[in-house]
Parts: structure tokens; C-alpha cells; sequence
């Protein structure tokens, strides 16, 4: 099934502010045959965005961001969380959301010299999915980019968009463990970082330097 099997009774801007909330009322044709009931659902639009997995094949070192996330933060009030060892500083990747007239990987190229001060030599895409389509149009372009990470340090990001980002290099094995450990729990950079895992010998073999 396709776009073609939902029917949109009625679409209204329930809320507009950093970001937009709409409410649709919509049926959609089901499984077993015929359309089924309507249903209402907001969802949250916030635009889409890219990521990029910094890495320096010469070093062998990944370059990852700290910052914060209110969303993170509010998450801590769910009983699901042990707000004793949980933080809303999050270790990430790269990312930005793609404003008008902009494409995903010119996006990831301005961020990553706003946000970790490294120019990417060379890139490539990984993947293109869903954030949460359950309750979000958002998607996500992930990149994996080389870059020089030898000098990479500091604090980072426009104050006037209230970013404070700290950026770090790691050895790879040290980021794995990292992932194994728990320690990195968005999904920006789980899901590149997984690919990475996997093609990290024949990446780093296509881009070390002569």
C-alpha cells in the first residue's frame, strides 16, 4: 500500500512555535480489506535533518560531540529512567536540520566546522530513515565523513542559537566500548555508528592517505 490508500478528512496547525504541531483526521485502507475507522493524530514537525560520523583513518579516531538535550532532560521524569546515572549531556554525532534551498550533505558540512571546527575531506551516505513515524515527519541523511581529527578540542557552536557543544576525538575501540557500555543512546549515532562497525577496515583501508 501507498499514499493512495489514505484518505485525509481534515489537517489543522494545532500549535506553532519552535516547532509545529498538526492534527490530521485521516482513514487509511487496512489489511484485511476496505478503509477503517477515522482516527486523529498529531504530529510533530520539526523538519528533517543529516548526521555525519566523523572519522580520521590516518589516526583511527572517530570525533564525537557532548551537549545538551532538553528533550533528554524531560525524559528523566519517566519512571523508566534512573535519573541517578542517566544525563541529559548526550554524546553524539554531527547534525543539523536542512533549512530551505539547502541539501543534506551541505548541511553536514557547515555543522561540522560550526559544531566540531573540522572541514570534511571526503563523504559518503549511509542511510536515509523514519525518526519516530509513529508521531513525526522527521527524517534523517547519515553521512560518514574523514576529516583531520589532530587538533580537534574545544568548546564549539553559535551562541546565538544557545549551543554549547563540546567536541572530542577517541580511538574507535574506545568508542566501541562506549556503545557497548550504554553510554551513547541516541539513535542519530547508534545507527551509523552500527555501520561503521561493520565497514570500519574497508573504510579506513579506501581513505588513509598513501
Amino acid at each position: 500500500m501507498d499514499a493512495n490508500d489514505v484518505e485525509v478528512v481534515d489537517k489543522k496547525q494545532a500549535f506553532r512555535g519552535y516547532f509545529r504541531i498538526d492534527q490530521y483526521r485521516l482513514r487509511h485502507r487496512q489489511f484485511k480489506g476496505g478503509m477503517g475507522a477515522e482516527i486523529s493524530r498529531e504530529i510533530f514537525e520539526r523538519g528533517h535533518a543529516a548526521c555525519c560520523l566523523l572519522y580520521d583513518p590516518d589516526l583511527d579516531k572517530l570525533v564525537l560531540i557532548e551537549q545538551f538535550r532538553p528533550g533528554a532532560y524531560a525524559a528523566l521524569s519517566s519512571p523508566w529512567y534512573d535519573s541517578a546515572n542517566a544525563s541529559p549531556w548526550l554524546i553524539e554525532i554531527v547534525a543539523g536540520i536542512i533549512e530551505d534551498g539547502e541539501d543534506p550533505e551541505e548541511v553536514v558540512r557547515r555543522e561540522v566546522l560550526e559544531e566540531a571546527g573540522c572541514i570534511v575531506q571526503q563523504i559518503e551516505p549511509v542511510f536515509h530513515y523514519l525518526v519516530t513515524p509513529g508521531g513525526s515527519s522527521e527524517s534523517m541523511f547519515a553521512f560518514v565523513g574523514k576529516v583531520d581529527a589532530s587538533n580537534v578540542d574545544g568548546v564549539h557552536g553559535l551562541e546565538e542559537e544557545g549551543e554549547d557543544i563540546r567536541v572530542f576525538a577517541l580511538d574507535v575501540d574506545d568508542v566501541f566500548e562506549l556503545f557497548d557500555q550504554g553510554r551513547i543512546v541516541n539513535s542519530m549515532t547508534i545507527i551509523p555508528l552500527q555501520w561503521f562497525r561493520s565497514h570500519h577496515q574497508e573504510l579506513r583501508a579506501r581513505w588513509m592517505t598513501p
